[in-house]
C-alpha cells in the first residue's frame, strides 16, 4: 500500500487524470440513466391464464384450475401455487423459490400445460407469462360528447400518431373489444327449419380465404387464391344460407340482425363528466419517462387545436410530474446536506484541507453514477435517497487521512513526507473500516420477499460510492495534500474573520477535551466496572422501550400518491344501471369537494381532473398490485371507481389522505352499496391485517371466517374488516330429464345449443387492422333477458325434430361463487382489515388475535389451516432474512477486524459500539415522534458498519501507543482518546448533518425514507459518545482479563 501511495504522490498528473476520468465518466453516464419514481420490481412469479368464455367460477375451477395445479405441483423450485377461478377465466400464479431461474421454470410449466389434453373445447389457448410489467408513464384521455364509434375512431387515430413518436414504443387503448354479432330469433329458426349449427357451418364454409397453389406458365409463376373472407357486417350479410323452392336464395341478412360494433361489455368511462377513451403510454427497457412525457405533451399541444369541435385531449396520471417533484425534493435535501457537511469541514479543518477532503464527495458520487448501469439501477427515490444517506459517511475516510497528514505537517515534515507517512499510518484501519461498512450493508442485498428487490439498491449504491471514496482518500487526496503550501496565508478580511472563528472553535474543542472529556475518560477507566454496568443498563432500557410497545413498529409506512381512488362495489350481479347511479353520487360529491377546495385555497389549483369508470376498477387494480397482492383484479357490472387527480404533493397545502377524508365525508352512505373505499396510496405491500384460511371443507371454511371476523371487531383501531368470499350471481343448473333419452338428446348436445343461443357461438375470428374481431352467432338481445326466454327455447335433434327445453331438462336456481381462490390445491378465504396507527399496532393485534382467538378456535376445525399474508408475510420474509444475513455479516466483520489486529478479543471491543447505535436509533425515533419501520431496521443494520469505524481507529491508536511509545495500557487509552477525539467527532457530525435536512423533511412524499435516516444519524451520534468512553474502557478490561488469566496460569 505504501508504494501505491508514494507513486501517486510522486505522479500528481496521474492522480489528476484519475480524478478527471471518474468525474467525466460519471457525468456522461448520469445523463443517460433511466429515471423512474419507484424502481421496477421483477417478481418471481409465473402466471397462467386461460379464458373460458361464459363459464361460471365453479366450471373454471373444475375444468381449468384444478387440472393446471395438478400438472405443475411437482415441478422443482415451485414455492407456492395460487389459483383464482372467476367468471369466464381462470388464473394460476406459480411462486418461485428464491435463487431459482424463472425462465427455466417458466419453460417447464409451459411443457406441463401443453401436455394437458382435457381442457374444454371452448377454452382458449393458455397464456403463460412472468410478471414483468411495463411501467405506465402518462395517459391521454380523448373525451367529448359524441357517439361511441366516433370517439373510438378518433382515439385510435390519436393512438397511432402517439405510437409514431420516436420516443414512444408501447401504447394501449382502453376500449371495448370489437365484435360482429349475428342475431337470429327463435321464431326465425322455426320458420325456416334452421339450427345454429347449420347456419354456423354455412358461415364458416363461405367466409374464408384459401391459397390454391400456383400455375407454372412460360411467363412465370402465377399464384392462385380462393378469396371469400368476410370482414364487415355487410359482407357477412351477403352469405347465402338457404336455397328456396322458388329458386331465390335466402341470405344471412334476410334472417339475421347483424351488428358490427363492440362487445356487449358493461363498461363505461367518463373523463371530467364526458364520454372518454384512454390511451396509456408505457416505458420499456432503458427509456426515460421524462423524455416520453415531454414528447407526448408536445404532441398534445400541436394536436389539441386541430381536433373536431367538442373533442378534447387531456394528459392524465403523468408520472413525469411526480418524478420531477420527487427528484427535486431529494436533490434539494442533498444540496442542503452537502452545504452543511462543507460548513462543518470548513469550521474544523484548514480551508485548503477542507476543500480537498470535500472533493471526495463529487468524485465518489460520480464513480457511483458511472457504475449504476452495471448493476441495472436507475435514478429513482431509493437510489437518490441512498446518495443522501452516504453523503456524510463518504468523507469519513478522507477526514481520517487528511487529519493525520495535517498532524504530520505540524510536526515539521515536508509536504510529500507528511502525505506518505500520514496516509500510510491510517491506511490499514481506513481500508478495514470501509470494508466493515460495506459488509454490514450487504445483508440488504439478499433480503427475501418482493421488497427485497427494492432494498438491494441501497447496499449496491453505498458499496460502489464507498469504494470510490476509499480509492480517492488513499490515492488522489494524499497527492493533492502533498503539494499544499501552508506557509502562505490570505490577508483579506473574510479569511481573517474565518480564521478567528476556526481558532475559537479549535480553542473551545481543546478546552472541552481538557476540562470535560479527559477527566470523564479518566473516571471511566478508573471505575471500569461502573462504566460497563451503566452501558449495559442503557442498552437493556432501550430493549425495554421497544419490547413494551412505547415505540411501535409499522412495517412499511404508506407511500402517498397524487391521486385518490374511490371504489364502489355492489353485490355481485347488480345491473350496470344501478352501479352507475351509485357512481354518480360519488362524482357529485367530488365536484362539491372541488368547490370546497377552491373556497378554502383560492390561490391553489388542487383538483386537476376526474375519471369515472363503471364496470371496472382499472386504477385500483394497478395500485393494488403490490408485492403482497400480485393478482389483484377488479371488474364486473357491480363495480365502479372514480379517480381524482390532484396537484403534485410539493405544490398543494393538503395531503392526499386529508383530501380523501373530506371526500369520504361529503359522499356519505350510498343505498345498496356493499363496499365504498377511498384510497390514496401509491404503493402497497398488502393489508396490515390479512389472515388466510385454507381448507378442503367449504362449510367449515365459511364458519371459521364468520367467527374470526366477529372476534376481530372487538379490537380498538381495527376498521374496514372484510373477507374475500362473496356470493356470486344467481345461476341456473340444467339437468337432463329421463325423457331426454327418448329423443336422443345428451348433455353435450343440450349444453352446446344453450351456449349458442345465450352466450353465442364464435363462428370466426378475423383480423381487421390492429383489432381482432370475434364473430358471434346467437339470439337477439331481447330474447336473452328473462327466464321465460330459456323456457321457450327449442332443443333440436337431427334435421326435423324440435323439442321445448322444459320437456327434456329441468333447471335449478342457486347462488354461485363470485371468485374461488385456492392456495396449494385447497380453497381459501382471506380476512383483511386496516389499522389506525394512531390507536393500534398491527403486529400487537395479530399476536393477541392469534393466541386468544385463532389457535383456540381451530382446535374444533381440524381441516382448516391459517397463515398471515399481505403486509405480514412481506414483513416475515424481509425481517427473517435480514436478521439471518445480519448475523452472518457480523461474523464477517469480526473476521475482518480479527485479521489486521491479530487478536480474538480486540474485535469484540470494536464491535461493542454496535448495540449503542441501536440505542441512538431508538432515541432518535422517540425525539422525532416516529414509529419504527422496516427502513429503521435496515438503517440499524447499516449503522453497525459505520459505528465500528471510529472504534477501529481508536483501538488501532491504543495499540500503536503501546507498541511504539511503550506506554502502559491505561496511559495508552488516556492518550488515544484525546488524540482521536477531533476526527471521531468530525466524522460523526458530518454523517449527522448530511442526513439532517432529510430528517426534518415534512413532505409526505419522502416520509417513508425518514426512519432510515433517523436510525443512521442518531445512531452514529450516540455511538460516538459511547465509543469515546466505552471502547477505551473495554480495552483496559480485556487487558485486565488477559492479565488475570496469565497470572492464574503462572
Amino acid at each position: 500500500m505504501k508504494n501505491i501511495i508514494r507513486w501517486f504522490i510522486a505522479n500528481t498528473v496521474a492522480a489528476n487524470l484519475l480524478m478527471i476520468f471518474i468525474i467525466i465518466a460519471g457525468l456522461f453516464t448520469l445523463s443517460r440513466l433511466r429515471m423512474e419514481v419507484f424502481p421496477d420490481i421483477t417478481i418471481g412469479i409465473v402466471n397462467v391464464t386461460i379464458v373460458y368464455p361464459g363459464a361460471s367460477p365453479e366450471d373454471i375451477e373444475e375444468s381449468i384450475c384444478v387440472r393446471v395445479e395438478e400438472k405443475i405441483q411437482g415441478i422443482d423450485g415451485v414455492k407456492r401455487i395460487t389459483s383464482s377461478s372467476n367468471e369466464g377465466y381462470g388464473s394460476v400464479n406459480v411462486e418461485i423459490e428464491n435463487g431459482e431461474d424463472i425462465n427455466e421454470i417458466e419453460d417447464k410449466i409451459k411443457t406441463q400445460i401443453d401436455a394437458i389434453t382435457s381442457f374444454p373445447d371452448a377454452a382458449e389457448k393458455p397464456i403463460i407469462r412472468s410478471f414483468e410489467g411495463s411501467p405506465e408513464v402518462i395517459t391521454v384521455a380523448v373525451h367529448g360528447h359524441t357517439d361511441e364509434k366516433s370517439l373510438i375512431s378518433i382515439a385510435e387515430k390519436v393512438r397511432d400518431e402517439i405510437n409514431d413518436l420516436p420516443e414512444v414504443t408501447q401504447t394501449r387503448l382502453t376500449k371495448k373489444p370489437r365484435e360482429i354479432s349475428i342475431e337470429i330469433s327463435e321464431n326465425t329458426l322455426q320458420k325456416y327449419g334452421l339450427s345454429f349449427d347449420y347456419i354456423a357451418g354455412r358461415i364458416r364454409s363461405s367466409s374464408m380465404d384459401v391459397p390454391g397453389g400456383a400455375i407454372e406458365t412460360s411467363d412465370g409463376e402465377i399464384l392462385i387464391r380462393s378469396q371469400g373472407q368476410a370482414y364487415t357486417g355487410e359482407e357477412f350479410g351477403m352469405i347465402p344460407v338457404l336455397s328456396m323452392s322458388d329458386g331465390s336464395t335466402l341470405l344471412l341478412k334476410d334472417i339475421a340482425n347483424i351488428i358490427d360494433g363492440f362487445q356487449d361489455v358493461e363498461y363505461d368511462i367518463k373523463f371530467n363528466s364526458e364520454p372518454a377513451a384512454l390511451i396509456r403510454v408505457y416505458r420499456t427497457g432503458e427509456q426515460n419517462a421524462l423524455d416520453i412525457a415531454d414528447a407526448v405533451h408536445e404532441y398534445l399541444a400541436k394536436t389539441e387545436p386541430l381536433m373536431a369541435p367538442g373533442i378534447s385531449l387531456t394528459s392524465w396520471k403523468d408520472e413525469s410530474v411526480i418524478l420531477r417533484g420527487r427528484i427535486e425534493l431529494l436533490t434539494r435535501n442533498a444540496y442542503l446536506g452537502l452545504c452543511l457537511v462543507l460548513i462543518v469541514l470548513a469550521l474544523f479543518l484548514k480551508p485548503k484541507l477542507a476543500a480537498w477532503v470535500s472533493l471526495g464527495i463529487p468524485i465518489s458520487f460520480m464513480g457511483g453514477f458511472w457504475l449504476l448501469p452495471v448493476f441495472d439501477i436507475s435514478i429513482n427515490m431509493i437510489s437518490l435517497f441512498t446518495f443522501i444517506l452516504v453523503l456524510g459517511i463518504v468523507v469519513d475516510d478522507a477526514i481520517v487521512v487528511g487529519e493525520n497528514i495535517h498532524i504530520f505537517r505540524k510536526r515539521g515534515l515536508s509536504g510529500k513526507e507528511a502525505a506518505l507517512a500520514g496516509a500510510y499510518q491510517v491506511a490499514k484501519p481506513v481500508i478495514f473500516a470501509v470494508l466493515t461498512t460495506m459488509v454490514t450493508f450487504t445483508p440488504m442485498m439478499i433480503v427475501e420477499g418482493a421488497l427485497g428487490k427494492i432494498w438491494r439498491i441501497i447496499p449496491v449504491v453505498t458499496i460502489v460510492v464507498l469504494l470510490f471514496s476509499l480509492i480517492e482518500s488513499l490515492t488522489i487526496l494524499p497527492a493533492h495534500l502533498a503539494h499544499i503550501n501552508d506557509e502562505k496565508s490570505e490577508d483579506n478580511f473574510l479569511s481573517i474573520w474565518w480564521a478567528k472563528i476556526q481558532l475559537r472553535i479549535h480553542n473551545g474543542l481543546q478546552s472541552f477535551i481538557k476540562k470535560i472529556y479527559e477527566p470523564s475518560l479518566k473516571w471511566a477507566l478508573l471505575h471500569r466496572a461502573n462504566t460497563i454496568a451503566i452501558s449495559i443498563s442503557i442498552f437493556i432500557l432501550t430493549i425495554g422501550v421497544v419490547a413494551s410497545g412505547i415505540l411501535k413498529f409499522s412495517f412499511f409506512p404508506p407511500l402517498e400518491a397524487d391521486i385518490i381512488i374511490a371504489g364502489v362495489e355492489y353485490p355481485e350481479g347488480t345491473p350496470i344501471v344501478i352501479t352507475k347511479t351509485g357512481l354518480e353520487q360519488v362524482e357529485e360529491s367530488a365536484f362539491r369537494l372541488r368547490d370546497s377546495l377552491e373556497v378554502l385555497y383560492p390561490d391553489k389549483k388542487i383538483f386537476i381532473n376526474m375519471c369515472a369508470t363503471a364496470g371496472d376498477q382499472p386504477v385500483k387494480t394497478q395500485s393494488a398490485r403490490g408485492p403482497g397482492n400480485l393478482d389483484a383484479s377488479f371488474f364486473g357490472s357491480h363495480l365502479a371507481e372514480c379517480v381524482i387527480e390532484l396537484a403534485p404533493g410539493e405544490e398543494r397545502p393538503l395531503s392526499a389522505a386529508a383530501i380523501s377524508k373530506m371526500w369520504r365525508e361529503l359522499t356519505g352512505s350510498i343505498p345498496g352499496v356493499r363496499e365504498l373505499t377511498f384510497d390514496s396510496d401509491l404503493f402497497t405491500t398488502g393489508a396490515p391485517i390479512e389472515v388466510q384460511l385454507r381448507s378442503t371443507d367449504q362449510k367449515e371454511l365459511r364458519e371459521v371466517t364468520t367467527l374470526l371476523k366477529d372476534k376481530l371487531q372487538s379490537y380498538a383501531g381495527v376498521f374496514d374488516i372484510k373477507d374475500s368470499f362473496s356470493a356470486g350471481k344467481d345461476e341456473i343448473k340444467l339437468r337432463l330429464r329421463p325423457e331426454a333419452q327418448n329423443y336422443g338428446i345428451n348433455m353435450a348436445s343440450l349444453a352446446r345449443q344453450v351456449r349458442q343461443a345465450f352466450y353465442g357461438d364464435e363462428v370466426q375470428r378475423i383480423q381487421r387492422g390492429r383489432d381482432e374481431v370475434k364473430v358471434f352467432l346467437r339470439y337477439p338481445k331481447n330474447e336473452r333477458v328473462s327466464l321465460n326466454n330459456l323456457e321457450q327455447m327449442n332443443v333440436r335433434v337431427g334435421s326435423n325434430v324440435e323439442v321445448p327445453l322444459g320437456q327434456v331438462a329441468r333447471g335449478e336456481l342457486s347462488s354461485g361463487y363470485s371468485t374461488i381462490t385456492r392456495i396449494d390445491r385447497k380453497r381459501s378465504i382471506n380476512i383483511t382489515a386496516d389499522v389506525d396507527l394512531t390507536e393500534a399496532n398491527a403486529n400487537e393485534i395479530l399476536q393477541k388475535f392469534e393466541e386468544n382467538h385463532v389457535k383456540p378456535l381451530l382446535i374444533n376445525y381440524p381441516s382448516v389451516s391459517y397463515s398471515f399474508e399481505g403486509e405480514q408475510r412481506e414483513q416475515r420474509d424481509t425481517l427473517s432474512s435480514l436478521y439471518k444475513n445480519f448475523a452472518l455479516a457480523l461474523f464477517v466483520v469480526y473476521g475482518l477486524l480479527a485479521i489486521p489486529f491479530r487478536s480474538y478479543l480486540q474485535p469484540l471491543i470494536i464491535m461493542s459500539a454496535i448495540p449503542f447505535g441501536f440505542t441512538g436509533a431508538v432515541i432518535g425515533h422517540l425525539i422525532m415522534g416516529m414509529n419504527l419501520a422496516v427502513l429503521s431496521v435496515i438503517g440499524i443494520v447499516a449503522l453497525s458498519g459505520v459505528v465500528v469505524n471510529d472504534s477501529l481507529v481508536m483501538v488501532d491508536f491504543i495499540n500503536r501507543y503501546r507498541r511504539e511509545d511503550d506506554k502502559t495500557v491505561l496511559d495508552a487509552a488516556l492518550a488515544a482518546g484525546p488524540r482521536r477525539f477531533r476526527p471521531i467527532l468530525l466524522t460523526s457530525v458530518t454523517t449527522f448533518v448530511g442526513l439532517f435536512p432529510l430528517i426534518i423533511e415534512k413532505s409526505v412524499q419522502a416520509k417513508f425514507l425518514v426512519p432510515m435516516a433517523i436510525s443512521l444519524a442518531f445512531g452514529v451520534l450516540f455511538a460516538t459518545f459511547i465509543t469515546l468512553l466505552l471502547v477505551p474502557t473495554s480495552y483496559v478490561i480485556i487487558h485486565d482479563f488477559q492479565q488475570w488469566i496469565r497470572n492464574k496460569n503462572n
